[in-house]
């Protein structure tokens, strides 16, 4: 069945991480970013942790729960195929022509390197990895992310879904059709978040970066067993979206709290571990809920955005980096280039999407879109619930 409103939670998830990407310019200087603001703000990452805590777990989620409908009717070859293609060409290009001017304003903004960008780029720009040399993929790490999920799983999806009574999807299935059988989720999120996250700091280098590959590639699991027990795990969710939203609300109220006003140590660690995964899956689960309830429902909006979102997220960190750049030593008030940032960075990516991308056939490829010319209503929809993202 259909899901638009997984579509949706797609769009707008993305579509927030405009605003998460400009409020980094802005937040406190112990947030590191490529590009920091003249002027810098603490309070500002209070509504960045709320978004944070959620924004890429449901992610990953929603990626597991596309995998399950672009595996229904493909074999395991025809899949790793298509993925690797959707995948691996746009993170490529994405190297080579998307990211190098985000390292190029950093460095040069910092006094680390001299001359113009094309002094820089192709000489300079993929001598060693970033951020002792210059080669890296910055924003795009979600890309090999998903890919080497989507690749590695492939025989645990293809035996679930050739064994649908299977244990595990009965043990799903139980567990997703009663209000707080759900959250029997978080208990492998606990471990994780207690007992890897303190070793391993997240670099989004792959290599190495054990808690966030173990975090991650968790959820994304979650999201194919979810999608895979179809309207048990819908019904639930909309039917409890009024708890979970209070769950939510209580549980970022005590994680915020715990922060802020105990020292750090094991209690507090563990504590604070088991409350942060309470807190995300609840707003998780109430964003599902909520969006089951009103987005679940057609629109050519939604068949326009759930195309363009693939290239906007490619697009969009260059650009707001760039107007950063310029932006940086302004002495305009920073409500001024909060604004400025946000509606160029969406305006210009429109733009290049509308009038480029989406248009000139060789290049819809390099941003992981189909290479048709022409692409009517229904077949869109068919296609787009096979979405990379």
């Amino acid at each position: 069945m259909r899901r638009y409103d997984l579509d949706w939670l797609r769009v707008i998830v993305f579509g927030l991480l405009i605003f998460y990407h400009v409020g980094m310019f802005f937040v406190a200087p112990d947030w590191e970013w490529h590009i920091k603001n003249n002027i810098t703000y603490e309070w500002i990452k209070y509504p960045m942790l709320f978004l944070n805590q959620w924004r890429l777990p449901i992610l990953f989620v929603i990626s597991g729960m596309g995998t399950s409908y672009a595996l229904s009717k493909r074999t395991a070859i025809q899949f790793a195929f298509e993925r690797t293609k959707k995948l691996l060409l746009p993170l490529i290009f994405g190297m080579l022509v998307i990211v190098p001017p985000q390292v190029y304003l950093e460095k040069f903004s910092k006094g680390m390197i001299e001359g113009s960008y094309f002094d820089f780029w192709p000489s300079h720009a993929f001598v060693g990895t970033y951020p002792v040399g210059n080669l890296s993929w910055h924003h795009l790490w979600f890309i090999p992310y998903l890919l080497l999920f989507s690749l590695v799983l492939i025989p645990v999806f293809i035996f679930l879904r050739n064994n649908p009574n299977n244990f595990i999807l009965r043990t799903t299935a139980k567990i997703s059709s009663t209000r707080f059988g759900l959250y029997w989720f978080i208990v492998p999120l606990y471990l994780i978040e207690a007992f890897v996250e303190p070793f391993f700091k997240e670099t989004h280098a792959l290599v190495g970066d054990w808690f966030v590959l173990i975090n991650s590639i968790t959820l994304f699991f979650f999201g194919f067993l979810l999608i895979s027990v179809k309207e048990t795990f819908w019904k639930t969710v909309e039917a409890n979206r009024k708890t979970y939203i209070k769950c939510g609300i209580i549980g970022f109220t005590l994680l915020m709290l715990i922060t802020t006003v105990f020292e750090d140590s094991y209690v507090r660690h563990f504590t604070e571990a088991l409350i942060k995964v309470f807190s995300f899956w609840s707003w998780i689960l109430t964003l599902f809920g909520y969006a089951s309830k009103y987005l679940n429902k057609p629109s050519k909006i939604l068949v326009y955005c759930n195309e363009a979102v693939y290239p906007f997220y490619i697009l969009h960190q260059t650009i707001t980096v760039i107007l950063g750049y310029y932006l940086m030593n302004s002495q305009s008030n920073s409500f001024l280039k909060f604004s400025i940032m946000s509606i160029g960075t969406f305006l210009l990516s429109w733009m290049i999407y509308e009038f480029l991308i989406r248009r000139w056939f060789l290049i819809r490829p390099l941003f992981g879109l189909h290479n048709t010319k022409k692409i009517s209503e229904p077949e869109f929809l068919h296609q787009s619930s096979r979405s990379v993202l």
